[in-house]
């Protein structure tokens, strides 16, 4: 499959390739995600010129491609909607007000209502939403620039003075943001970093490493690993990672599976029928094959967002995920990323076509699965398809500060007295690996618990989470990627805590700019004092229970 970009019109101010002399800005963000679009409206909104550059073609990260069913109040267990505050807060709320809805949301908000669907949006309203903002702020945007894999950083000792990008353009800045979800900006700047699962040891936690006593999410039926039933000779069925369970707690390479976040439709006036991939493999969706004999259920999407659409991406282990997939996807080339995307673009297309049409598939799925497809109202440049990964896990900053399970633990937590906003989600690590283990196949690395009685609490994000060692980089803060273990990773990697991350960042950036400071050395009774006054959510509501 050939991922194709399309050039869209520009929203912003367009700067191209053949720019004779770098751009100049006061803070120079990179990565258009979400994070990177509140970050530089927070910054702009400051008053200070803003330029805004992200690789691909499209604002937005993931809430432009596909994740439309955000992570706000979406569990009966526990509200999390009071952590969204400031920029993250305006965002649903002009969401909101593009399906006219802005009355009931005002409501929602103000008498703290639980209703998950007003969160809820279809991703090119979300990047209308976007590309608004931006353009209205004043906001330099510069897409289709990539930083240069090699020399794509200039520094003078500590501080970042430029990016390079492989089109030959260059910005300059005083400040810098990384809001990328792989951290690239960080690295190519020789920024430490981590990648894959510490072991427990290492920061003192109970839920890292490889998990021996992994339950969430697996396997219901025994299914058979091997390409010849019961004969270990034959080799394992395609999916199967030929990797020992190891020791529980142990560090390891492995990190959680990504997925594409779909955008689905059974509107026959808005579907496009997805086709059987060029490389479809009969063989590989054995496992499927198996599982069902066993009697197990794949069930198909449901409708989630607006106008009777939805966003599959990982509600069945069997129909999502790319376990054991994406291990080095974070620090690969950007060759190996584009490779591994399309595999896995042929890959997931293949479920879809084979839990439609395999005769293997019971009849009752079957139809229910042939009844969804892509839609022709969204992602239009790539026929319907996401263009980007769903990245759970990118690189790690690796600062002098650390955010743990220690701090979202319920049982003793520890406290943090530099809050720049709310992390209220509990760890959430999907599977890793897919292995034998007892002559079975199964799934190793989740850990989610939601239930009332669960060992996880909302904690503050450290502002010290969010800027490198000093040593490192001196004007370079990352909402995306920040100083935190896999597992506190788990619970900080959700849509609205990018965004209020970013503001705060943003913030921050400014106040270092006006006091001439390096990033760590922001006061933080004064940074504290601009969020609270632009309404960012720094301390649980004392009138709400998790």
């Amino acid at each position: 499959m050939r991922l194709r970009l399309a050039l869209i019109a520009t929203v912003a101010l367009s700067i191209t390739a053949a720019a004779a002399t770098p751009i100049e800005a006061d803070v120079c963000i990179y990565g258009g995600t979400s994070a990177g679009v509140i970050a530089a409206v927070q910054a702009a909104k400051m008053g200070k010129r803003v330029v805004l550059v992200e690789a691909g073609q499209h604002l937005g990260g993931m809430s432009v491609e596909g994740l439309g069913g955000t992570d706000i109040d979406n569990h009966k267990e526990f509200q999390n909607s009071p952590a969204v505050g400031g920029l993250a807060l305006e965002f649903y709320r002009r969401v909101s007000g593009r399906y006219g809805k802005t009355t009931a949301f005002d409501e929602m908000v103000r008498t703290r209502a639980k209703r998950s669907a007003l969160w809820r949006f279809e991703p090119h309203v979300a990047e209308a939403v976007f590309d608004a903002w931006v353009k209205e702020t004043g906001v330099t945007v510069l897409r289709g620039h990539r930083l240069k894999e090699r020399d794509g950083v200039t520094k003078d000792g500590a501080r970042i003075t430029a990016l390079h990008f492989e089109n030959g353009a260059a910005a300059q800045a005083k400040v810098f943001i990384d809001a990328t979800y792989e951290g690239d900006l960080l690295a190519f700047a020789g920024i430490g970093f981590a990648v894959g699962r510490e072991g427990n040891t290492k920061y003192g936690e109970t839920k890292n490493g490889i998990r021996t006593d992994t339950k969430h999410g697996q396997f219901d039926k025994r299914i058979d690993p091997y390409q010849t039933p019961g004969d270990p000779r034959s080799g394992l069925v395609f999916g199967v990672q030929a990797s020992a369970p190891g020791t529980q707690g142990e560090p390891d390479v492995s990190i959680q599976g990504y997925c594409f976040r779909l955008c689905l439709t059974q509107n026959r006036a808005n579907r496009i029928a997805i086709e059987k991939p060029a490389t479809y493999d009969p063989a590989h969706y054995e496992l499927h094959r198996r599982y069902l004999a066993a009697g197990g259920t794949i069930s198909p999407p449901g409708a989630s967002l607006p106008n009777d659409k939805t966003d599959p991406g990982s509600w069945h282990h069997l129909a999502g995920n790319f376990t054991g997939w994406n291990h080095r996807y974070p620090i690969a080339s950007y060759a190996e990323r584009e490779a591994l995307l399309r595999t896995s673009r042929d890959y997931i297309q293949g479920v879809y076509w084979f839990m439609a049409h395999d005769e293997s598939v019971p009849n009752r799925q079957r139809e229910a699965w042939a009844a969804w497809g892509l839609c022709k109202d969204e992602f239009t440049d790539n026929a319907g398809w996401p263009r980007a990964f769903y990245v759970r896990n990118g690189r790690r900053m690796v600062s002098d500060f650390v955010l743990t399970e220690a701090h979202v633990r319920k049982a003793n937590p520890e406290l943090l007295e530099d809050s720049v906003g709310l992390i209220w989600w509990p760890p959430d690590l999907h599977h890793a690996r897919r292995i034998v283990k007892d002559g079975r196949v199964w799934n190793e690395g989740a850990v989610f618990d939601e239930a009332k009685d669960a060992d996880w609490i909302p904690c503050g994000i450290p502002y010290r989470c969010l800027v490198p060692k000093a040593s490192e980089g001196t004007n370079l803060l990352t909402p995306t990627c920040p100083s935190s273990s896999y597992v506190a990773y788990g619970a900080y990697r959700i849509e609205f805590t990018f965004m209020v991350a970013a503001q705060s960042a943003a913030t921050a950036a400014v106040l270092a700019l006006q006091g001439g400071l390096r990033v760590q050395d922001v006061p933080y009774a004064e940074l504290r004092m601009a969020l609270l006054a632009d309404g960012l959510v720094l301390r649980v509501p004392s009138a709400t229970t998790q």
